[in-house]
């Protein structure tokens, strides 16, 4: 018997087969429609990105108006003599350091000086127990005694011995003798004063006293202890502290130029304090050193300063400078008047009209605060020194005066772009008064606001919310120009 197949189950079989097409299809429109909506995100990123240097673009600031003139100040170059001057580091050291020692043994009895104290020369420091010393001298001064009466006995018997020699009712060799026998009594007499010598210089080490003077260090025994020659700590360490010696070291490229300026006189040596700027204390060049030290490729230098208010203490790390020339009658300008660019040194001066032209120019030596000018500028010259940020060659510039500290705004502000596809100050712009302005996304004015009694100083809060009806601000605020 022959069976009709059933159309129901044929359709069933290729329906699932249907629908997953169908979703694959649909999988794939909902991928490429992803990407595109990235590719087209990325891209509105990469267009607002360039917008700003279109608007922008040229050698003034983003969003500086090029009709208004750019507020800056100006100097006018001087003429004076300008010292030349070498900076090192160096170390302070005292001129002379002694470690005070006995020079023999014993008891220390006392104790004569204060610890930080300022002596002198020969002041007695410490004093040891001299009774076995004295005994020594005594003894050696009765030897010399008794040598003495001998030798005064030993002339008067040669005396009677060369008279009978010369009657020749004596040996004339028993003369000789006693004649030999005085010289040898004579030598002992100089031994037996030698003894005395000996013994008084070892009684004066008793005392131990101070071979220069300089100020007292912390003492290193006390009263009652036994005090040894062979200690290597000694009683006490005095420093010459007036006058006082800094050492410093100099590149190796200097060496020439402080020989020449050396020949010539001698050379002040300015030393610096904590700050780094204050001058503590000035003195001469005294010495410099015979050879460069390998490692380091520097030269060593000595200074000798008065140090009268014991300003400089030994082992103190400073700054120096050492004066080697002074430049007559150079033209100075203020540092921050030299700008540098792709073709060297320049400044801009301010011509008719009060435009501005960047000229060229040759520094020969600057700090911190002005600059030596070889070339480039002439007395009757005005510079910019400040406002440098909007500034162009060929700009027109309007030039304020320098009559107090620069203020906040001085700098010039961080600016960001306004869905406008415009650039302005970010974030929130603070006046003179202290007081901050904010401004919505449609560049008008939202309101000031300001601090409450209760607030801490510095603290802020939320920024106000719009006016109603006003158009919503999704932007952040930008600051009151």
């Amino acid at each position: 018997m022959l069976f009709k197949p059933d159309s129901t189950d044929d359709e069933k079989r290729t329906a699932p087969r249907k629908r997953s097409l169908l979703s694959r299809v649909l999988g794939r429109m909902v991928s490429l429609l992803i990407t595109l909506v990235i590719l087209g995100g990325l891209g509105y990123l990469g267009w607002l990105a360039f917008q700003p240097k279109q608007n922008g673009g040229g050698g003034r600031g983003a969003g500086a108006r090029p009709d208004l003139p750019v507020p800056v100040l100006a100097a006018t170059p001087q003429v004076h003599d300008v010292p030349v001057y070498l900076d090192g580091v160096g170390s302070v050291r005292a001129l002379n350091t002694v470690t005070v020692r006995s020079q023999v043994d014993g008891k220390l009895l006392k104790v004569n000086f204060v610890e930080g104290q300022d002596v002198k020369k020969d002041d007695v420091l410490g004093e040891i127990d001299p009774a076995i010393y004295q005994a020594q001298y005594d003894q050696a001064v009765a030897t010399k005694a008794k040598d003495e009466a001998l030798l005064a006995n030993q002339k008067i018997d040669l005396a009677r011995y060369e008279q009978l020699a010369a009657t020749n009712a004596g040996s004339k060799q028993q003369a000789d003798t006693q004649r030999a026998l005085v010289a040898q009594q004579e030598a002992i007499i100089k031994a037996d004063q030698a003894q005395i010598d000996n013994a008084r210089t070892t009684l004066g080490y008793t005392k131990i006293v101070a071979p220069i003077a300089g100020r007292a260090g912390l003492r290193q025994v006390d009263q009652g202890n036994i005090i040894h020659a062979a200690d290597t700590t000694g009683l006490v360490i005095l420093t010459q502290l007036r006058p006082i010696a800094v050492w410093f070291s100099l590149p190796q490229q200097q060496i020439m130029r402080v020989n020449a300026a050396s020949a010539k006189g001698q050379l002040a040596v300015d030393v610096f304090g904590n700050d780094g700027v204050t001058v503590i204390d000035t003195g001469k060049l005294t010495g410099i050193d015979n050879q460069v030290d390998p490692t380091t490729g520097t030269l060593k230098l000595k200074a000798e300063l008065p140090n009268a208010s014991y300003q400089l203490w030994p082992g103190q790390f400073v700054n120096v400078r050492l004066k080697v020339e002074t430049l007559p009658q150079a033209i100075v300008v203020p540092t921050s008047a030299v700008q540098r660019g792709p073709a060297g040194t320049f400044s801009y001066v301010i011509g008719e009209g009060d435009i501005v032209t960047a000229k060229p120019v040759t520094v020969t030596q600057q700090n911190e605060h002005e600059a030596v000018i070889a070339s480039g500028l002439t007395t009757s010259d005005r510079v910019v020194t400040t406002g440098f940020a909007n500034l162009a060659d060929g700009a027109k510039v309007v030039v304020g005066k320098d009559d107090g500290p620069p203020a906040a705004d001085l700098a010039p502000r961080k600016r960001s772009r306004n869905p406008d596809g415009k650039r302005g100050a970010q974030g929130e712009g603070q006046g003179k008064d202290g007081k901050k302005d904010w401004q919505g996304k449609d560049g008008e004015h939202r309101g000031r606001h300001e601090h409450s009694e209760g607030d801490q100083k510095g603290q802020t809060g939320p920024a106000p919310a719009p006016a109603a009806g006003g158009e919503q601000s999704g932007s952040a605020p930008k600051a009151q120009p």
